[in-house]
């Protein structure tokens, strides 16, 4: 069988059934971060992201912001698990015709990033390639308290998105900031039962909080905010690579936080009982099943 196959999730699916993990380990595969035991308050947390040319940015792209987006990718996944960046590991693999002043340019990039976030860079390794390689593995540190994951969303939560979503192609992948903040100011004056960074689209990382949570979801296509670089719908659906949050508070937390007024956070619908599944409900009021597809390596 080709890994086409069996697709991105399939393949992952196979390679958790033959991890194991010690008594260290909260939570390992399945998340945005994998969680290990530090403290009596504390948490760390673990993640990793490759970047690939021609799969996640081309050559053509300004240098300095491919970059920042090895770092963001990154930084975005400990936001969803609501925590604080620390450290990284960066790892290149190069090819031997890449410019000197090209690779100059993207590593500028990174220790920017790096430094806004106050990440310490702690080393990494190097090795030739075809094409160019960034693969970063970054730690970061959560209160236990405020550790929010994809498997808490019950039945009659809310469901809200930070930013606009859609047509990320077209520039936001490259540039899109990390939600840290707003993923603080959740955890700080609401309980978050669940949350995901939107990277497959949103289709995709709803599904993705479904499963984890044993449960179903009805959108709005009305409330969905479409970037101004989307062009329709269904890029809002399932382009991904827009990073931005979406979680689920309960009904009384949603009302405190629609209260605030505050533009940086949209509700979208609600979580509905399993046997439903993900429903989208058009503008003329029409109903259809969505299904939970967005962007897959292969």
């Amino acid at each position: 069988m080709l890994i086409s196959k069996i697709g991105e999730f399939g393949l992952i699916e196979r390679f958790r059934k033959s991890i194991k993990t010690d008594s260290s380990v909260v939570v390992g595969s399945g998340d945005d971060c994998a969680v290990i035991k530090f403290s009596k308050d504390k948490y760390q947390l673990f993640t990793c992201d490759m970047l690939v040319e021609g799969v996640d940015f081309t050559l053509r792209d300004k240098p300095e912001l491919i970059g920042r987006k090895a770092l963001a990718v990154s930084i975005s996944d400990i936001a969803a698990c609501a925590g604080e960046p620390t450290h990284c590991l960066i790892s290149l693999g190069l090819p031997k015709s890449l410019p000197l002043r090209l690779l100059d340019r993207i590593t500028r990039g990174i220790f920017s990033e790096a430094g806004k976030y106050r990440i310490n860079i702690l080393g990494g390794d190097l090795s030739r390639a075809d094409k160019l390689v960034i693969d970063v593995s970054m730690l970061g540190m959560v209160k236990k308290k405020g550790l929010v994951l994809r498997n808490g969303a019950k039945t009659g939560d809310f469901i809200f998105v930070t930013g606009s979503l859609g047509g990320s192609i077209r520039g936001k992948h490259l540039s899109f900031a990390p939600r840290l903040k707003e993923a603080k100011f959740l955890v700080n004056n609401f309980k978050v039962n669940s949350m995901i960074d939107i990277s497959d689209g949103l289709a995709a990382d709803l599904g993705h909080i479904l499963k984890a949570s044993n449960a179903a979801a009805v959108i709005y296509e009305d409330l969905i905010p479409l970037s101004k670089d989307a062009k329709n719908l269904s890029e809002a659906l399932f382009m991904g690579e827009d990073f931005e949050l979406l979680f689920t508070l309960s009904r009384s937390d949603a009302r405190k936080l629609l209260n605030k007024k505050d533009s940086r956070f949209r509700c979208i619908g609600q979580i509905t009982a399993k046997k439903y599944g993900i429903r989208l409900i058009d503008k003329n009021g029409r109903e259809r099943n969505l299904k939970p597809r967005g962007f897959t390596h292969f």
